[in-house]
């Protein structure tokens, strides 16, 4: 009996300096540099948003946030990475779409894009451009749509990769409105963009920012944009919804998420960090110049947006016969 309540006395004290030191942990937390998991290489929308982010994080939580580049496989290289990572708040990762594409488009997938992961939150989204060649005669979307029912088959459409937001702009129009195109996936944006230019293909999604100038030089038409709200960047343009495609949405967007696991009180810290970096003048402007709704949401919005988005994109790339690889 004695033995036992020694072996008692022991776990109890055992776990309770567990504890203390968690505890102690979680009050001292960050002690050391933050790893900030990107999964692109540096160059584009998603890097800018890190790169301009991180520094406010580091001033805010008085330790250095480091990004980190691990692009390749649609992001599922990175988001790998940090779900295997420890849950001590010292590793963070920028979620992109390919966080809610890849459980659809990827076999074996390492990780659950839900069950391995702590929504922090959603920074903000931008829309996507539909943009026309010139010498493709229609100018709006509602003439699109007739001229590719009339047209089915001939109509081509070029995307920065398969289970891109490009591409899947294009194949989320054609499951709405029941046309059909021929798709040529481009190894990046900026081949997409050159075949657009040079009128290899008819038309192409991309980002506002990197379209709305070639509009404006008038080398290109601009239909219309894929959010819901039209884009602070192009704001004269129309979007697909109001159109006369209701319901159609499609957003590049940027979001904060943690290992599984990571204690509340570190990710609230977080939350914080974020929340007040997005108010910031220089963090705004530069936000709204890529033409970003800024958003800043609770986590529990910001995990309910995942599992929307996953579900909606399993059905478009199901219906739309999208190969898994």
């Amino acid at each position: 009996m004695i033995v036992h309540k020694r072996i008692g006395a022991v776990l109890a004290l055992s776990f309770a300096a567990a504890y203390c030191v968690t505890a102690g942990a979680q009050e001292n937390y960050p002690s050391k540099p933050i790893r900030f998991i990107i999964g692109f290489p540096p160059g584009g929308s998603n890097n800018i948003v890190a790169r301009l982010i991180a520094p406010k994080l580091t001033e805010y939580l008085g330790q250095q946030v480091v990004v980190d580049n691990r692009g390749g496989a649609n992001t599922s290289i990175a988001t790998a990475l940090a779900a295997q990572a420890k849950p001590d708040g010292y590793t963070i990762l920028m979620n992109a779409p390919g966080h809610t594409t890849n459980p659809s488009l990827i076999d074996n997938l390492s990780y659950d894009s839900i069950r391995d992961f702590e929504f922090i939150t959603q920074i903000g989204r931008g829309s996507n451009l539909l943009a026309t060649h010139p010498s493709f005669p229609p100018r709006s979307v509602s003439e699109l749509i007739s001229y590719s029912k009339a047209n089915p088959g001939k109509v081509n459409y070029g995307s920065s990769g398969i289970g891109t937001s490009v591409h899947l702009s294009a194949e989320l129009f054609q499951y709405m409105t029941q046309v059909k195109w021929v798709h040529l996936p481009y190894k990046g944006g900026g081949p997409g963009m050159v075949a657009l230019l040079a009128g290899e293909i008819s038309l192409y999604f991309g980002n506002v920012p990197t379209v709305i100038r070639h509009v404006r030089a008038g080398k290109l038409n601009g239909l219309a944009t894929t959010g819901l709200k039209r884009s602070p960047a192009a704001p004269k343009l129309p979007t697909v919804a109001e159109s006369g495609v209701p319901g159609y949405e499609v957003t590049s967007w940027w979001g904060l998420s943690a290992p599984a696991g990571t204690p509340r009180p570190i990710l609230q810290r977080l939350h914080k960090a974020t929340i007040r970096a997005l108010n910031e003048p220089d963090v705004r402007k530069l936000l709204e110049s890529l033409g970003a709704e800024i958003l800043g949401t609770t986590p529990e919005e910001y995990a309910a947006f995942i599992r929307h988005e996953i579900d909606k994109w399993g059905k478009v790339i199901k219906a739309a016969g999208i190969k898994r690889q």
